[in-house]
């Protein structure tokens, strides 16, 4: 029976690629998307174009009702989650002092609240048949920090004790729970840094170059895999060795 893969913020940059990846593995795909509806269609078409099959969901991560309307869509047009890729998120530069309530808010919500209610809303199905699989995308700035990304960096840093947490309860039920953990990957949100940044970043990197989108989705796909069934509770960092 063909599996199911929800990826959230499916619709661009890792997330593309972690969506075309689980559909080239066989999966039915949810693309689910906020704002992005017009990427998310067209990535639809190139998975059922190449014989596979998906469905563009639209979802707002930080509404437990919006995950819950997305959930049940998913189960009503590709069947119940076998597994969850919770990989969507924002970025942004602040200086701690320019951080305001609303935009802390904003950051925590999205990352760290929307993978909660995502998480919540598909663990029946998967706790009813026992198996299932939950990859929660991460970063290296919630492993170290981040200077001039407070905001981001808790929300990285809070998502990576909820996948251990979450790991240990979850593990009698068949389910893992792990994160992927990028460093500086070559997508238009890093893009939008600036040439210079991203050369500055590139060359800092013992690799001398920035990770590809395609490079995190192999990372999240295996995480995925019935051979990842004894890894659950771990973050797996994909950044260059910029982190070690």
């Amino acid at each position: 029976m063909q599996k199911t893969a929800i990826i959230t913020g499916g619709a661009t940059g890792i997330g593309r690629a972690v969506s075309l990846a689980f559909a080239h593995a066989g999966y039915a795909v949810a693309v689910l998307y906020k704002t992005s509806e017009t990427a998310a269609q067209a990535l639809v078409r190139e998975i059922e174009n190449g014989g596979g099959s998906a469905a563009a969901v639209s979802c707002d991560v930080r509404d437990s009702a919006s995950v819950q309307n997305a959930v049940d869509t998913v189960r009503e047009k590709l069947g119940k989650t076998d597994a969850l890729v919770n990989n969507a998120g924002i970025s942004e530069q602040l200086l701690f002092t320019d951080i305001t309530d609303e935009k802390w808010a904003d950051m925590l919500s999205v990352h760290l609240t929307g993978a909660f209610y995502m998480t919540r809303a598909v663990l029946p199905d998967m706790l009813h048949q026992k198996y299932g699989r939950i990859v929660n995308i991460a970063s290296m700035w919630g492993e170290t920090g981040g200077s001039c990304e407070v905001h981001y960096s808790a929300a990285k840093a809070g998502l990576i004790g909820m996948t251990k947490a979450l790991a240990k309860e979850l593990a009698p039920s068949g389910i893992t729970v792990n994160a992927v953990s990028p460093g500086a990957v070559d997508t238009d949100m890093m893009r939008r840094m600036g040439a210079d940044v991203c050369r500055a970043v590139a060359e800092e990197t013992p690799t001398e170059r920035l990770g590809t989108p395609e490079e995190i989705a192999a990372a999240v796909l295996f995480l995925a895999g019935e051979n990842a069934g004894y890894i659950t509770g771990q973050t797996l960092s994909v950044n260059g060795g910029a982190v070690i």
